[in-house]
């Protein structure tokens, strides 16, 4: 299983890193977790705009969903080849409604739906992509916002999506080989527990779950990463970077 990582960036763009967006990849399949600002520019660094097998949207959050909007351009004004069949979108209940009101003048209700074929969401789910098992729980954020968990042939990737600091996370992350977890917030600065976590939270949910690696991710520009990684640190023990556009990482 391979992760690409196509954007990190937490609300905004930075100057360097398009808003969140990560790419699995295993025995050829690709799956596409968020797709937020400028992320879609960005994954054509890594595969072509048609090369996507599924979507899943962890929330409805601009910065983890809005490309969508873009990705339906280029699937339903497609001319050479012509409209592409309908890719599978797993999100939070309302997905198809929400895309279709940020796009606005989509040419009727049900144009999202020719292209993208979507799916909800559920707390404790699991199903099947391709050769992906993937397990979903909600976790802690002011909308409905899902963790997941994605397994392949013995290896495990969790995703926090967008999220305060909640039990559910850390038991999905239980013996992942690779967490990659949403850092937002600076330890003594933020105290929004139904927002988002800080670098010492992230690092204190790893420790507890017993992951193998934990990356960083979701950091707002105006942010210090630094900081966020020394308190990573210092919490968990194990091994802690932070996420990058471009970053590949194996397992």
């Amino acid at each position: 299983m391979k992760l690409t990582v196509v954007g990190c960036s937490g609300s905004f763009p930075s100057a360097e890193s398009a808003c969140s967006s990560y790419l699995v990849e295993a025995d050829g399949y690709r799956l596409l977790l968020d797709m937020g600002n400028g992320a879609l520019g960005e994954l054509q660094r890594h595969c072509g705009l048609y090369d996507l097998d599924a979507i899943a949207l962890s929330h409805l959050h601009a910065d983890h969903c809005i490309d969508m909007c873009a990705y339906f351009v280029a699937r339903y004004y497609r001319h050479e080849g012509g409209r592409c069949e309908p890719i599978p979108v797993y999100g939070p209940r309302g997905t198809e409604q929400r895309l279709t009101a940020a796009y606005a003048d989509t040419p009727s209700e049900k144009s999202m739906s020719e292209v993208f074929d979507f799916h909800d969401l559920a707390a404790g789910a699991s199903f099947r992509l391709g050769p992906l098992v993937v397990t979903t729980d909600r976790v802690r954020h002011p909308v409905e916002t899902y963790g997941f968990r994605i397994e392949h042939d013995g290896s495990s990737l969790v995703y926090s999506g967008d999220t305060g600091p909640c039990d559910a996370l850390c038991e999905l992350a239980g013996g992942a080989d690779l967490f990659l977890c949403e850092a937002s917030f600076t330890d003594g600065k933020e105290d929004l527990p139904e927002l988002h976590l800080n670098g010492r939270q992230a690092g204190e949910c790893a420790r507890q779950a017993g992951v193998e690696r934990l990356v960083l991710t979701h950091i707002p520009p105006w942010t210090d990463p630094r900081h966020n990684l020394r308190d990573a640190e210092a919490a968990f023990g194990g091994p802690v970077e932070m996420a990058r556009p471009g970053a590949v990482y194996e397992f």
